[in-house]
């Protein structure tokens, strides 16, 4: 037992670089943050936006560039929310933030039946509440704690549900080209996400805007891509370098590749193919 402290201690050590790791090459490949930035970092109270948090602010004391943090949470209303969890962690944590108020629970709850998903008109005004506040803060980057698995759980959801083959990218600049959102854990696996929270004993604040409706169809495909991961471990990570490695040539989009356009380009002196005229090499060394 005297030695399971120094254990843990080793384990999160390991667990806190591996996401450092992941996190700063995330940022790198895609530049989301630049020097001089004001990153919104936008917590919820799951264990998604506490790892997110918690990895920026040590790259932050380590990084090449300045940039700022600010932590911001919408609070949308809902019955029995514990409005003191998270002002008391980020004041304890000496993390600057803003609670937001915004009353979409009873929009949500009056437009969609109890037995709808309230996810997309849920998502919808958060972000929209979100971007709106990112303005008048002034900051320059709202970073979503999405991971890699939220990412193909997206992937997947388009393609069974929506007939689109698009997924959530770490980077993205919103419609009205006002704001640039980043998800900066793009590269980091919902486990180690699991793990961190564990060790770290964050606060959760779990999301009950939902009730019982178990049979989402994001649980669906979770616990799809989680029965394949355990058949063939190491699925997940080549389904995600798939999304990072696309052929548009491969697939079927006539407004990403122009397969109308596509023309022979033979010499002048090329002929028709004969396969009477093959030479036959030997290959057989003497």
């Amino acid at each position: 037992m005297t030695h399971q402290p120094r254990k843990d201690r080793l384990e999160l050590n390991k667990l806190q670089k591996r996401l450092r790791r992941q996190v700063g090459t995330a940022i790198a490949d895609y530049n989301m943050i630049e020097a001089g930035d004001k990153v919104m970092v936008c917590l919820s109270g799951g264990k998604d936006s506490y790892a997110m948090l918690d990895v920026l602010r040590n790259l932050q004391k380590t990084a090449p560039i300045d940039f700022e943090l600010v932590a911001v949470n919408l609070d949308q209303k809902q019955p029995g929310f514990p409005e003191h969890v998270l002002p008391e962690y980020l004041t304890e944590q000496g993390v600057p933030f803003h609670i937001l108020e915004k009353d979409t629970y009873s929009i949500v709850t009056e437009r969609v039946p109890e037995n709808k998903t309230y996810c997309g008109l849920c998502s919808r005004l958060r972000r929209g509440s979100l971007y709106g506040f990112a303005q008048e803060i002034g900051a320059t980057k709202i970073a979503l704690g999405h991971h890699r698995d939220d990412m193909i759980e997206t992937l997947f959801l388009n393609m069974f549900f929506g007939g689109k083959l698009k997924s959530m990218p770490p980077k993205l600049l919103s419609d009205d080209k006002k704001n640039i959102v980043i998800r900066p854990l793009a590269y980091c696996c919902e486990t180690d996400l699991e793990l961190l929270a564990e060790y770290k004993a964050f606060p959760i604040i779990p999301c009950n805007l939902c009730g019982s409706q178990e049979k989402l169809q994001r649980q669906l495909i979770k616990e799809m891509l989680q029965g394949w991961e355990r058949e063939y471990p190491g699925r997940m990570e080549t389904i995600f370098s798939a999304i990072k490695n696309v052929a548009p040539s491969q697939l079927a989009d006539t407004h990403l590749f122009d397969f109308t356009g596509l023309k022979l380009q033979r010499g002048e002196n090329a002929g028709d193919f004969n396969p009477d005229k093959i030479e036959i090499v030997n290959l057989t060394a003497g």
